[in-house]
């Protein structure tokens, strides 16, 4: 499967959530939820585990995708990813990058892939 980096650097494709749905596994959900709410401090649910990859801008998204700052934040300025922004990184991400550092590293590599192409600015 190609990769669907999301705004922050996940890879949808290796996301517990998207996994969960694209497998349509309830106890994977019920699994993902659990640790997420441990490892974040948050209350997650099972069916908040539901998500077609928040790089693809469809409507199945994990819960905190439709809140997230740092998705509507590149939605609005219309990028495929955050590593594609001139203010990358931004205080927003280095907050995220704390708790996901190979967020960091995935939008550090697509920054330098675009800039050794003089892509920068513009998708890949």
């Amino acid at each position: 499967m190609e990769k669907m980096i999301a705004m922050c650097g996940i890879n949808c494709a290796e996301c517990a959530a998207f996994l969960a749905t694209r497998e349509n596994d309830d106890h994977k959900r019920k699994e993902v939820a659990e640790q997420w709410s441990k490892d974040y401090q948050a209350e997650f649910k099972a069916e908040d585990i539901n998500c077609d990859g928040c790089a693809l801008g469809k409507e199945r998204l994990f819960s905190h995708c439709h809140v997230c700052e740092i998705r509507k934040c590149g939605r609005e300025r219309e990028l495929k990813n955050c590593a594609y922004c001139n203010e990358y990184p931004c205080q927003k991400l280095n907050q995220l990058f704390l708790m996901v550092p190979k967020g960091k590293a995935v939008l550090d590599e697509i920054k330098e892939e675009s800039a050794r192409l003089g892509t920068m600015g513009k998708e890949a």
